[in-house]
């Protein structure tokens, strides 16, 4: 059987699981896994085939939200991947004292794409001690058009991931002013899927996580130019410098987990942020939506690196 693994966009900060497909890390493990692009996330994106099983990536956000709709939406996430949230306030001039409560005083640009950036930092602007819904904030715009604005000027800061950060550094058009990372564990991507379907493909789903553990040792073994030699491929349109750059800047930050545990003090920091800005209502319990049995048991085991 064909297990289809969908993402919902191309990121670097996603690399382990590319690497997990460049070093054909399944089918050392004796599976077909496919990858998929889709625009719909979750279990109820359309477009597999019949005979297909499908498992997701995306951040424990996803489970979050999908039951504060329906508390027996069965979706659990099993296998842990971006430990630590990958995203930056990058600022138009260098601050090496900058504190988030400065930005009371500046125009800032956040991430319109997808709601998890923003709700980890405001929570994070909140614990600073200022209260979000005051700030001079634009929050309709991509992050490339704020990318733009930076380097024009119209605004002060920021919210990006990498590989704009890069960039902007690379140039001097920009200055790191706070990464996300810092603020500790803070579960952001992982494998999940709805419940019946892990129980229905227990060997493969156990299997894909003994991939993901042995990719997660080899990644941590590299240097950041052999990472990104490995995964040029899903980037075409990145230089070698710029992507091993940022490789190296997310290895030194410790956003990808050393195993795919997902630990249940990360699972609450993002709920935190999802209650504290609005995005859901009630948060549901940790045991309700992570499965950390699959990752136990791999972990236990101690397969070889690839």
């Amino acid at each position: 059987m064909t297990t289809t693994l969908v993402e919902n966009f191309r990121a670097v900060f996603y690399a382990p699981f590319y690497v997990a497909h460049a070093l054909e890390a399944y089918r050392d493990e004796g599976l077909d896994v496919r990858l998929k692009t889709s625009d719909s996330p979750g279990p109820t994106a359309g477009g597999l085939s019949s005979g297909e099983a499908g498992v997701w990536w995306g951040g424990p956000m996803r489970l979050l939200v999908a039951r504060d709709q329906d508390p027996d939406c069965g979706l659990v996430g099993f296998c842990e991947v971006v430990t630590r949230d990958p995203f930056f306030v990058v600022g138009r001039t260098p601050r090496a004292d900058f504190q988030l409560s400065d930005l009371a005083d500046l125009v800032i640009g956040t991430v319109s794409e997808v709601p998890t950036p923003w709700m980890c930092l405001q929570d994070d602007i909140c614990r600073a001690g200022l209260d979000p819904a005051t700030l001079e904030r634009v929050s309709d715009r991509s992050m490339a058009d704020n990318v733009a604005s930076l380097r024009d000027g119209t605004l002060d800061a920021i919210q990006v991931f990498e590989p704009f950060v890069e960039q902007l550094v690379s140039e001097g058009a920009g200055h790191i002013w706070y990464a996300a990372a810092s603020r500790g564990p803070t579960s952001y991507t992982t494998l999940y899927t709805e419940r019946r379907t892990l129980d229905e493909m227990l060997d493969t789903a156990l299997a894909m996580t003994r991939a993901i553990y042995r990719t997660q040792k080899w990644i941590r073994a590299q240097d950041a130019a052999s990472i990104a030699e490995s995964i040029a491929d899903y980037f075409p349109g990145l230089g070698a410098d710029t992507l091993g750059a940022c490789i190296q800047r997310y290895k030194t930050l410790g956003i990808w987990g050393g195993d795919p545990f997902l630990s249940e003090g990360g699972f609450e920091r993002l709920k935190g942020g999802l209650l504290s800005g609005g995005l859901i209502r009630r948060g549901a319990g940790y045991r309700d939506c992570v499965d950390t049995s699959l990752a136990e048991a791999v972990i236990a085991a101690n397969p070889q690196s690839m």
